[in-house]
């Protein structure tokens, strides 16, 4: 079965309203140009920033989420929120609310491995010292078959990845905010090979570069093929990347090139 996957390549703001009226206008552009998943970049209501992670949280029940879950029933629509900044007690996760037609929340991601790094003459992050990571992986079931969904540095994990294909995800799609040092060295070699590895459509939704904001995005929201390829490659500006997705080509491709059922988990 084929599906349209849009990916929403938005700037944020400082501002949460602000925020959503954007995401609204995507989204809404999205589905009347006929995407039936669409998805959101990570952070897009909440600057990617230490000092702001806690001051933007919001529960499972905030505006941000009724927000969401009110515009996927309106469009009839898979909407995979991004991620936002969401409080849970004292703790506060990075977290993609999924949603079906209805509304209904579906999944909710919480990014598993947390960004904490120290590039030298590059730069240093370190998302342990507000968040706090999540356990469990992520599958939505959809009327097209299952889709996983990761967050940004989890890419960097090639177990993760096909831990969700083994479990059927024939699309993976990943909110993320690579910068300007990771960007250009290994964005799109790495959305890629997790691909192509797993035989899998992998989709990399990215927030539109503010070179004025506090954390500079490198954009390049992309969906790799099975085949390891790009359907569709953004650049840095805001828009929309959209594709369709045919899981019959999934199947056709682990057919011919057979890598999963190769496999030897006895040997490693």
């Amino acid at each position: 079965m084929s599906f349209r996957l849009a990916l929403c390549q938005m700037a944020g703001s400082m501002d949460k309203d602000e925020s959503r009226k954007t995401a609204e206008q995507f989204i809404r552009q999205a589905a009347e140009e006929g995407a039936q998943v669409i998805s959101l970049p990570e952070m897009w209501d909440c600057p990617y920033s230490n000092d702001c992670f806690r001051e933007y949280a919001e529960p499972a029940d905030g505006p941000t989420v009724e927000f969401m879950s009110r515009l996927a029933e309106e469009l009839g629509i898979w909407l995979i929120g991004g991620s936002i900044s969401e409080l849970d007690g004292d703790r506060v996760y990075n977290t993609a609310f999924c949603f079906d037609p209805k509304g209904k929340v579906i999944g909710r991601h919480r990014k598993v491995h947390l960004f904490d790094i120290d590039v030298k003459d590059g730069i240093r992050f370190m998302e342990s010292d507000t968040l706090t990571a999540g356990k469990d992986m992520t599958l939505l079931e959809t009327e097209f078959g299952e889709i996983g969904v990761a967050i940004c540095y989890d890419v960097r994990f090639p177990e993760w990845h096909r831990k969700m294909a083994l479990a059927g995800a024939k699309l993976i799609v990943l909110p993320a905010a690579f910068n300007m040092t990771t960007g250009p060295a290994h964005w799109d070699l790495t959305m890629r090979a997790r691909a192509l590895d797993n035989q899998v459509y992998f989709a990399a939704c990215a927030p539109a570069r503010d070179e004025q904001g506090v954390y500079v995005a490198w954009g390049n929201s992309c969906i790799a093929t099975p085949w390891g390829d790009f359907a569709a490659h953004a650049d840095e500006k805001a828009r929309i990347v959209a594709a369709d997705i045919d899981f019959g080509r999934v199947d056709e491709i682990r057919e011919q090139l057979p890598l999963l059922r190769h496999r030897k988990p006895e040997l490693y």
